[in-house]
């Protein structure tokens, strides 16, 4: 599969959402429908507008997505039929070398996301309480050194 990876612009966005509704409910089935709804909601508002968005691309369609904020992995949401195929590996990669050492903040119940930073090699730096849900979330740090 050849895919590229792009820095995301408005154009993107209807595939940006598919993606990350798609993926979003394959990794967290354990979040309350209105705290999915209001991020739904402040993905285009608040999230994308003051995030580093890179997309992988496949005959015009975005299939993936990474989002950061400085070196925090802010979003990583790659369509269930592409997972296995590295193109998550791809936009890490893409962060990686535009940051160096990054962070994720992932829900503890999330295992498809464990995984993926596992085998990544993000190690744990501490847990804590996601207010807005009260479910767990893990802090993960990565450095490339």
């Amino acid at each position: 599969m050849d895919y590229i990876i792009r820095p995301y612009k408005l154009s993107d966005l209807a595939d940006l959402m598919v993606t990350w509704e798609q993926a979003n409910q394959l990794a967290h089935p354990f979040l309350d429908q209105q705290y999915i709804d209001q991020v739904k909601q402040d993905i285009p508002a608040i999230y994308l507008p003051n995030a580093d968005t890179w997309v992988a691309e496949v005959n015009n369609t975005v299939i993936g997505f990474i989002a950061l904020i400085g070196a925090q992995v802010g979003a990583l949401f790659v369509l269930p039929e592409h997972h296995g195929k590295k193109v998550g590996k791809a936009l890490m990669d893409k962060a990686q070398f535009l940051h160096g050492d990054l962070t994720v903040e992932v829900f503890k119940d999330n295992s498809i996301g464990n995984h993926f930073y596992n085998r990544y090699g993000f190690t744990l730096s501490e847990e804590q309480l996601h207010n807005p849900t009260g479910e767990k979330v893990l802090l993960l740090a990565y450095s490339g050194k």
